[in-house]
């Protein structure tokens, strides 16, 4: 969390926190990126500015958030993605190349890419 110096500060983390919350409830689209010592170690961090620049490329709207370390780490980096009634995918290893095809086949076309898939989570 950045360091508020100032009412200034206070307000546009307000309104970017607002503007978060609404594309999560508007969308339905949540990207969810493991950012545990395992996953930063694989490149997570990477992987994770390789979703937010092809997401801004595509003008796509999602919600994309960090997780520590669930437990997968030989998956790591592991990327999941949860859009509203479906399933919660995990995709591992994610390297920042496989971003794209990524997009354009699960957010895109609705299409899980079955070959990265290493878990899923029924809608409850």
């Amino acid at each position: 969390m950045p360091k508020l110096m100032s009412i200034d500060d206070f307000k546009k983390l307000r309104e970017d926190s607002r503007r978060d919350i609404a594309v999560r409830l508007k969308t339905g689209t949540k990207i969810i990126v493991g950012m545990g010592t395992c996953g930063i170690a694989a490149g997570a961090r990477d992987t994770m500015q390789a979703i937010l620049s092809e997401l801004k490329k595509r003008k796509i709207d999602a919600h994309v958030t960090t997780v520590g370390c669930i437990g997968m780490c030989a998956y790591e980096p592991l990327v999941d993605i949860e859009q509203a009634e479906g399933s919660r995918i995990t995709y591992g290893p994610v390297k920042p190349a496989m971003i794209p095809r990524l997009i354009e086949e699960h957010l895109t076309n609705g299409r899980v890419v079955q070959e990265w898939v290493v878990g899923r989570l029924p809608r409850a």
